[in-house]
């Protein structure tokens, strides 16, 4: 009888172990993938207006525009939404020509404004995303401005 408590209770022990293990080595799932995609836009953005293979300067609306980029990314993360990866994560497909890097970085900058578009439940979240919505679309007004200027 003493064994057959002891063989229980090593079984118990070893199932509590591995639930544990399990537990902490699982990913979570992302509550709001729609964040997770954003940010993966945002990033792209930000990355072909920071990274120019040519010689051109960046202009004013440039680095504006960048700066609103980090801005949206802060309030995503202040919603508790963060995939972890590098700020410079960037995009495979790379464009090697200024006005071409331009509209890549608008076109993922939509994206990502239509990213965080969805439905919101709770009104913290809510104003975060409203202030990530402001920092995108002037992100967005930003590179618009710096299209008009490139040759």
């Amino acid at each position: 009888m003493k064994k057959v408590n002891q063989l229980t209770l090593a079984v118990l022990m070893l199932l509590l172990v591995t639930g544990i293990t399990n537990k902490l080595s699982a990913k979570p799932t992302p509550d709001h993938p729609a964040y997770l995609h954003a940010l993966s836009d945002l990033r792209a953005a930000r990355w072909n207006l920071e990274h120019r293979p040519g010689n051109w300067k960046q202009t004013e609306d440039e680095i504006d525009a960048v700066k609103e980029i980090d801005a949206a990314i802060a309030e995503i993360k202040k919603a508790g939404i963060d995939d972890h990866k590098d700020l410079n994560d960037h995009p495979k497909d790379e464009v090697n020509e200024h006005a071409g890097r331009l509209r890549k970085a608008s076109e993922f900058l939509h994206k990502a404004d239509a990213d965080i578009d969805e439905h919101e439940s709770s009104e913290a979240a809510k104003g975060l995303r409203d202030r990530a919505h402001q920092h995108i679309r002037e992100a967005i007004h930003r590179v618009e401005n710096a299209m008009k200027n490139v040759r």
